[in-house]
């Protein structure tokens, strides 16, 4: 796997610690080991970034001075953050340590963290306040090059395995005014999170979901749509449709279920510069279709 580097200025955006402090903290402490290019600027690597991500988690939420995290060995560092998690971090906190349990390809860290902040918050809160706000760093150190493939479905398999697994664990029947909820992604659509995300929350308000899964062809969605007529069809276009076939696709999707409430979120149709048919109902976040769903 590629080293990554990382500026100073990439450091303090990440962990929210001034560059100036963190080169106090070099110098005094020895706690990184930047490396300068030909033209003297210091770079740092991911064991760096790591570290600094570990700091500033002891530091602000585990009152921890800096010099006594410096005589820390890196199990002792894990081992204190991973009791933090348990109930005195705050959620960006939360996702330091999910991030870094990424960066290092660690499973049983990530295990171990999914335990206690699910245990301590509950599973839709962990989603909600945790797993949503850390998927969105996830993006931004993938544009940046900061994260490989390797790391991106590493991290993405384990979520995907946890939300498959609070389903499976709740309830089957539903309520006796349930509506009824049709869940696919477009042909061509694998970013599967959200839409299991979905099913959970709409399964855990005792409505019936109907879930059809990823790249699903137009005429088997028309199909499926004819037997279960359901009450909402609700999708994720992240990258498919792709911008320029999105205007037609949606068409398609107002003009066949004219009696269904369609709702729609994703990256695509968010960021859609044609109008969006307005029986169609665009979704920003979760708490939104929540309100939906409850309603």
């Amino acid at each position: 796997m590629k080293m990554n580097v990382y500026s100073i200025k990439d450091l303090e955006n990440f962990s929210g610690i001034k560059a100036h402090t963190i080169r106090i903290w070099e110098q005094r402490y020895h706690l990184l080991h930047p490396v300068r290019t030909e033209t003297g600027i210091r770079t740092y690597s991911d064991n760096d970034l790591k570290r600094i991500l570990n700091i500033a988690t002891l530091q602000n939420k585990g009152g921890i001075k800096i010099s006594k995290i410096a005589g820390f060995t890196d199990s002792e560092v894990a081992e204190k953050i991973l009791h933090l998690s348990g109930g005195d971090l705050d959620y960006p906190e939360h996702v330091q340590a999910l991030t870094v349990a990424m960066m290092d390809l660690d499973e049983l860290r990530f295990q171990e963290l999914t335990k206690v902040i699910t245990e301590a918050y509950g599973f839709e809160n962990y989603m909600l306040k945790v797993i949503y706000p850390f998927l969105t760093r996830l993006g931004t150190l993938w544009l940046s090059g900061s994260v490989g493939p390797a790391q991106e479905h590493f991290i993405t398999h384990l979520i995907r395995q946890k939300i498959i697994a609070a389903i499976d664990s709740q309830m089957a029947k539903s309520k006796p005014n349930a509506k009824k909820f049709l869940l696919y992604l477009p042909e061509g659509e694998l970013h599967e999170i959200g839409l299991l995300f979905a099913s959970y929350l709409i399964r855990a308000r005792q409505h019936s979901a109907v879930y059809l899964g990823q790249s699903l062809p137009f005429e088997e969605l028309c199909l499926a749509y004819e037997i279960h007529q359901p009450d909402y069809v609700f999708s994720v276009f992240t990258t498919e449709p792709a911008i320029s076939e999105l205007p037609e696709y949606v068409q398609k999707l107002d003009r066949f279920m004219p009696k269904t409430k369609i709702m729609l979120t994703g990256y695509n149709v968010l960021n859609s510069p044609e109008p969006i048919p307005s029986r169609i109902q665009l979704i920003n976040d979760f708490n939104t279709l929540i309100q939906v769903i409850e309603s």
